[in-house]
């Protein structure tokens, strides 16, 4: 799946003379992106924006130097245009030429970079969650509002063809009344073992890395990619593989408040090893008329229904209603109905296995050009809501218990203890404000 996939070649070489050509002719008419955050998953970024007839990569973030000097020949080879390169994205945000950032930073950076940069009168294109906090993720809906940013959230199963079909027919009563929707984040992850703190790698600006989290001695363990198993900068799976199918639930039950109750239990089990997160978890969210359940499972596990097997995980999402049932995952959707559960209907996935991010980036930019929000699969609005019922079952998780919720105020009512992780303490200047 997308976090663990051998990522592509950065630049493939046979679409680099054709680009060059493309941004020599027509520049102007292009959107000048800047992509932070230039490892891995950002990568991915500037090859999509590279090859987007309508985008160029007009500029590079990163803290690590090694990662923008191994970007910079590849991007001018493919553009035949150098990026600028920058290391502080507050230095990249006075730059008048940028006209959107592409944010492929760690979870704990996403709120702040993106009020920042709305402040600074630019568009966003965010990593998922959108959010490391139930707080922070409604300051990002107040900022993208107020400045009139358009503001999208990479979670590109809502521009993938087969899934906007398969929602539909929820929409559309196929199922008849949808009482639960289940999603699975069952996938592989093994043990990171443990590691001892130790200096900090040349060419790396660590204290613009923590940004916002508390600072801490450099260690391996929390930094590339496997600060996602880590409270102070990451989500746990819940929020990072997990996230995609928790949007998906959400979307097919068509809910868009808080739900009322949730209640989450697990642990990390059988590894003893540095994660502070769980690497197995069990959430119910509980709505007026529905449910919506969710497991994670990092450990060997089986699978479940109809979600296909990918030769690691079973990720996917399952839909039950009054007449049937339909589950959908990255190779498609099968739809059986009746006493005898018979299939009814199914469609194979048409999408090369990529995971449709160059069709979400599309459609972002499609909207930073028109200024429409509405024309946007998924604004920041969904992003921070399906992030934040990640961020609810993570707080039932570490609280200890099932939690009544305020929906409308997206909090937990007089509950003090699980109220303090809607927010978080931040590092100045690193601070997401009050006042957007």
């Amino acid at each position: 799946m997308i976090e663990d996939m051998h990522r592509r070649n950065f630049i493939l070489t046979a679409g680099a003379s054709a680009l060059a050509t493309q941004t020599a002719a027509g520049a102007n008419d292009r959107v000048n992106m800047a992509v932070v955050g230039i490892r891995s998953r950002g990568r991915d970024h500037a090859d999509i924006y590279a090859r987007q007839a309508d985008s160029r990569v007009f500029a590079i973030c990163d803290v690590d130097q090694a990662q923008t000097e191994r970007a910079i020949p590849l991007l001018e080879k493919a553009q035949g245009v150098k990026p600028k390169v920058y290391q502080d994205f507050r230095k990249l945000l006075e730059d008048k030429d940028v006209d959107a950032v592409s944010l492929a930073t760690c979870n704990h950076w996403h709120a702040l970079q993106t009020v920042w940069a709305c402040q600074a009168g630019k568009d966003v294109y965010t990593e998922k969650p959108a959010s490391h906090n139930v707080w922070e993720g409604r300051k990002m809906v107040e900022a993208a509002r107020k400045y009139n940013r358009i503001v999208q959230v990479g979670m590109q199963s809502r521009t993938t063809g087969h899934k906007e079909k398969a929602i539909k027919l929820l929409r559309d009563g196929a199922i008849g009344k949808v009482y639960m929707a289940k999603g699975l984040c069952f996938k592989r992850r093994k043990s990171i073992g443990k590691k001892p703190d130790g200096p900090v790698p040349p060419g790396v600006n660590y204290d613009i890395w923590l940004g916002p989290a508390p600072m801490r001695a450099f260690n391996e363990n929390r930094f590339h990619y496997n600060w996602h198993w880590f409270w102070d900068t990451g989500n746990g799976d819940i929020g990072n593989q997990g996230v995609h199918e928790m949007d998906i639930a959400r979307w097919g039950l068509g809910k868009k408040t808080f739900p009322n109750k949730v209640v989450s239990t697990g642990g990390k089990f059988v590894y003893d090893d540095d994660q502070e997160t769980p690497n197995t978890l069990t959430s119910t969210f509980e709505y007026d008329d529905c449910q919506l359940v969710f497991e994670v499972r990092g450990l060997l596990t089986g699978g479940e229904s109809s979600i296909t097997y990918d030769g690691a995980n079973f990720i996917g999402n399952l839909f039950f209603g009054s007449d049937g049932f339909l589950a959908v995952d990255s190779n498609g959707y099968q739809m059986y109905l009746g006493e005898k559960r018979e299939l009814a209907q199914q469609m194979k996935a048409t999408e090369p296995k990529i995971w449709d991010t160059a069709p979400h980036m599309a459609n972002f930019l499609a909207a930073v050009k028109s200024r429409k929000v509405a024309e946007q699969t998924c604004d920041i609005e969904e992003g921070h809501l399906s992030a934040s019922l990640c961020h609810l079952a993570n707080i039932s998780y570490r609280v200890g218990r099932k939690l009544a919720i305020d929906a409308p105020n997206e909090n937990f009512g007089a509950d003090y203890e699980a109220n303090k992780l809607l927010a978080r303490d931040y590092r100045a200047p690193y601070v997401v404000p009050e006042k957007v």
